[in-house]
């Protein structure tokens, strides 16, 4: 009995020296091929997820922002505490509305003079000159 020639057999045969050639090349060639494909996808991810609009860094930067602003947000909630505290106290304390009414408002009981000192320089932060 006779042995069935493959088709691969065939192409090679009927094709010529140059086509079995090119056949064998493109046999032995994918596989690296494939591995460079492989390997160039990935580090494109790789990069992707570093540098990329939602990678680490810009992750990063939002995650240093994000505590900037819960500081910001601390900060505010103290001071409006603060202000609120100074606010039932001037409701509720009429010396404090004298106090406050005499010190910003520079008010005065009949009778009194007040006296208006320039500002200590040591005390105020000096301005830059503007060029």
């Amino acid at each position: 009995m006779q042995e069935q020639p493959t088709i691969q057999n065939r192409i090679a045969a009927a094709a010529g020296p140059l086509r079995q050639r090119a056949f064998a090349w493109v046999q032995q060639g994918w596989r690296p091929a494939g591995t460079g494909v492989a390997v160039l996808l990935t580090l494109l991810i790789g990069w992707g997820v570093v540098n990329g609009k939602h990678g680490l860094s810009a992750w990063q930067k939002q995650r240093v922002e994000h505590k900037q602003l819960q500081l910001e947000i601390k900060d505010l909630q103290d001071e409006n505490a603060r202000l609120r505290n100074h606010i039932d106290h001037l409701k509720s304390d009429p010396n404090a509305i004298e106090h406050e009414a005499r010190e910003q408002l520079h008010y005065a009981k009949p009778g009194e003079v007040i006296v208006a000192l320039p500002p200590d320089p040591k005390s105020q932060p000096s301005k830059p000159a503007n060029p």
